[in-house]
């Protein structure tokens, strides 16, 4: 794929993570809140973790399996969480994840960089449909869907394991004419 990108809003950059992000991302991904609503994130995260992690999202880019983006407030460069999409370039579609830092939930961060993530998937990565799961325990991220005009399509009863306790994923969707229609 090409150069990796970075898109705005309003009040937002979504960036590609840099090696110099890792503190921050250990800080805020390392929060034990954040880490419990995500199901790949684990805790105690560490430095390593979090440079491993930046690291493989180039490499993920460039196999054209994933388009991931640091949340960045555009007013102050303040790193507030992360977006992205997982591709199943076979399929036409993807599998959205985020996450923001415990500080920076309910102000619409994850609405916003949402909306741009979409019409980035949509747009220019030509898919036709994004879907997106969260725990069923975890009702914000379903309103942050929701909000994205996401549809829900139902319930994985236990379909996952998260720090030994199964967990109930809602799935939730929109295709590229849903998102087209609400425009």
């Amino acid at each position: 794929m090409a150069k990796r990108p970075s898109l705005t809003t309003d009040r937002l950059r979504l960036r590609p993570f840099m090696s110099g992000d890792a503190e921050e991302v250990t800080r805020l991904a390392g929060a034990r809140e954040v880490a419990d609503t995500t199901l790949h994130i684990p805790h105690p995260y560490s430095l390593d973790d979090a440079l491993d992690w930046i690291t493989s999202q180039d490499i993920a880019w460039d196999r054209g399996d994933a388009a991931n983006f640091a949340i960045e407030r555009r007013e102050d460069g303040q790193l507030l969480g992360a977006i992205g999409v997982h591709l199943n370039r076979e399929h036409e579609y993807a599998e959205m994840g985020y996450w923001i830092g415990v500080s920076h939930w309910n102000q619409g961060y994850c609405t916003e960089a949402g909306e741009r993530a979409l019409e980035f998937a949509f747009e220019k990565l030509k898919l036709n449909r994004v879907q997106a799961r969260h725990f069923s325990r975890n009702p914000a991220s379903g309103r942050v869907m929701q909000k994205l005009g996401m549809q829900p399509e139902g319930t994985l009863r236990q379909v996952v394991k998260k720090w030994d306790r199964f967990e109930d994923l809602v799935l939730y969707s929109i295709l590229k004419s849903d998102w087209e229609a609400g425009r």
